[in-house]
């Protein structure tokens, strides 16, 4: 039989044991949420451009619709709406945003609008 020398401490049970393997460690969970952007470099500046010059109110090609309600415009008693719809085909509220937009905003021209005694309005331009 064999002794062993006694040191005065009971030896450790555990440390005895091989210990347990360890679980793989991970990362906290981040909040459900879009990655954040990264910053933006330096943006280079957009080149100057020329003012654009004003539109002539001869610039309708002839025989557009442009041109034909042009030349009525420009009649000496102006022109009716419905003479209008029926020059152009086009429904009221498209032919009243046509001379508000592309002639008069548009084309730089101004536009005068008269009511008749009939409850007709009349539609001129200068020039």
């Amino acid at each position: 039989m064999t002794s062993t020398p006694e040191t005065g401490t009971a030896p450790d049970p555990k440390a005895e044991e091989p210990k347990a393997a360890k679980k793989a460690s991970r990362a906290p969970r981040g909040a459900h949420v879009a990655p954040k952007k990264g910053k933006a470099g330096k943006k280079a500046s957009p080149g100057k451009k020329a003012p654009k010059a004003a539109k002539k109110a001869s610039g309708a090609r002839d025989g557009s619709k442009t041109s034909k309600v042009l030349d009525l415009l420009k009649r000496p008693g102006g022109v009716t709406t419905k003479e209008l719809l029926k020059a152009t085909g086009w429904q009221p509220h498209s032919v009243r945003g046509f001379l508000s937009g592309t002639i008069g905003k548009k084309m730089g021209l101004t536009v005068t609008s008269a009511k008749g005694e009939d409850g007709e309005r009349s539609y001129s331009v200068k020039g």
